[in-house]
């Protein structure tokens, strides 16, 4: 038998290792997932990423496991329970709602500041809790449905592994400052909206000891970073990242409510708007993206789907918090470089500027 010469040799090769190449660079997660960790260790905090391809189901998942506080990311769940509740014909989405002084609560949104009896359709109400994050509008859906069916429906979609309990965004506040002192629960909702003016810190604790007439000395805590560390161990309203990424699978996958009520649930998450907020900074104005962003004191989590349109056969589920860093300017930073990073690894080098990873 004639032995190849070493030309040929080294023709094979070539031709093997450019054969081989295509797998490789198809297998995004190994170099996602370090910068991730680049990233992580560059923030001020801790960040956690789930990310998920429906095309081939291939995933990366950084902290994706551990309990994340959603904050207002918390609004996705609320908003499908809802649906399903009007698809099983318990309620319609064009059935008014009375505004009633429990279901104040500071944040976003105007509806805190309407006068109490003002009606809102279910659908208005879908409209300002995700479109403008409004959280007496989120209270005002939890008590139309009920809290035990609005945790029934999320053990469905979120199991009952990736998370514990959701509750209504007034008893967050409740929550947190009966952590300084149980006398919180006497506080109207009012009170809670005018607690809220006060800064963050010393003189938010300031204000609640005026409020409820108690002396310093009386306090569970001294501090208000205490009392969320407090209430943020308790798991309530947290999910983990793979959770929350799966119930978004499910949703563009078309398994969680009807074609109508999807179309409507991605207008109402931004499908047709770019804000440059976030992970979406860190994304090309040319792809669709979903999404729903959460913010609470020193918590922050943006979930979404890039391009949803494209269901199982394009599109993209990312998930991502983070902890222990500003809530605004470094959160908003470090979840612009995971939006370029996921860019950069999926979407044929991400946006056009040559910014790359900052």
């Amino acid at each position: 038998m004639d032995t190849p010469n070493r030309p040929c040799l080294l023709l094979l090769c070539s031709l093997a290792l450019l054969a081989a190449s295509p797998a490789r660079a198809a297998d995004w997660t190994d170099a996602l997932e370090e910068r991730i960790a680049q990233i992580d260790r560059d923030s001020p905090g801790q960040i956690g990423v789930y990310v998920k391809r429906l095309e081939d189901g291939k995933r990366m998942a950084y902290q994706s496991g551990r309990m994340w506080y959603l904050g207002s990311s918390e609004k996705v769940p609320i908003a499908l329970a809802v649906l399903q509740e009007v698809e099983d014909g318990r309620h319609r989405l064009d059935e008014k709602a009375t505004l009633q002084d429990g279901d104040r609560v500071d944040g976003s949104g105007k509806l805190v500041w309407q006068e109490t009896g003002t009606r809102y359709s279910v659908d208005e109400l879908l409209e300002n809790m995700l479109m403008q994050s409004d959280n007496t509008a989120a209270n005002m859906l939890v008590r139309v449905i009920g809290e035990d069916t609005l945790n029934r429906r999320a053990r469905d979609y979120l199991g009952r592994r990736g998370f514990r309990q959701l509750t209504s965004l007034a008893e967050v506040r409740y929550a947190v400052y009966s952590e300084l002192h149980p006398d919180a629960r006497k506080l109207s909702n009012l009170d809670l909206v005018k607690l809220a003016a006060a800064p963050i810190g010393p003189q938010r604790v300031a204000a609640f000891l005026r409020m409820t007439s108690l002396e310093r000395d009386e306090l569970r805590v001294p501090t208000l970073d205490e009392a969320y560390g407090r209430y943020y161990a308790r798991e309530l309203n947290s999910a983990t990242l793979e959770a929350y990424g799966d119930m978004l699978e499910q949703l563009v996958r078309g398994k969680l409510v009807s074609a109508d009520h999807m179309r409507l649930l991605y207008g109402y998450m931004k499908y047709d708007s770019y804000d440059a907020y976030r992970l979406e900074a860190g994304l090309p104005r040319t792809v669709r993206f979903i999404h729903k962003t959460g913010t609470q004191y020193r918590r922050a989590c943006h979930m979404g789907v890039i391009d949803p349109q494209r269901g199982e056969h394009g599109a993209i589920v990312v998930a991502a918090c983070a902890q222990d860093l500003d809530e605004a300017t470094q959160a908003g930073r470090t979840f612009e470089r995971v939006g370029r990073a996921i860019a950069q690894a999926l979407l044929n080098g991400g946006d056009n500027d040559g910014r790359g990873d900052r």
